[in-house]
C-alpha cells in the first residue's frame, strides 16, 4: 500500500479521516459511490471540501494511486469528482488508479480551488 507523504491525515479539529495508517489484512475496503444529499451537515461538507483541496494540491489533474486514502471519504466523491483512471477498475485494490475530475470538482467545491 502506497502512503501519500504530505497528504493530511484528517480534517484539523475533527474526527473526519482522510488517510489510513495500515493496510487491512483482508484487503482494501471497497470504494462505492455514495449519495450526497443537500441537507448534509456543514461539517460533512467542510470535510469534503478540504479533501478535494488536498487532492488538488497533492495530485492536480494527474492520475494517482488509491494507496492509503480513506475509502469512506473517497466514496463520498467517487463517480463524480473522483473517477477511475483505469479500465478495468478494481474498487477493492490499494493499487487502483483514480483521478480528480477538475471541472466537476470546481463546480461542486469552488472554495477548494481558491
Amino acid at each position: 500500500m502506497e502512503k501519500h507523504r504530505g497528504f493530511p491525515g484528517r480534517l484539523p479539529g475533527t474526527d473526519f479521516q482522510f488517510t489510513i495508517r495500515r493496510a487491512n489484512a483482508k484487503g482494501a475496503t471497497r470504494i462505492i459511490a455514495r449519495e450526497r444529499y443537500r441537507d448534509r451537515r456543514p461539517a460533512d461538507r467542510a470535510a469534503d471540501t478540504a479533501f478535494v483541496a488536498a487532492l488538488w494540491e497533492q495530485f492536480g489533474d494527474e492520475p494517482f494511486v488509491r494507496g492509503n486514502l480513506d475509502a469512506g471519504r473517497l466514496s463520498w466523491l467517487f463517480g463524480r469528482e473522483v473517477v477511475p483512471a483505469e479500465d478495468p477498475f478494481d474498487p477493492e485494490s490499494y493499487d487502483a488508479l483514480l483521478q480528480l475530475d477538475v471541472a466537476r470538482a470546481q463546480a461542486a467545491f469552488p472554495e477548494a480551488f481558491e
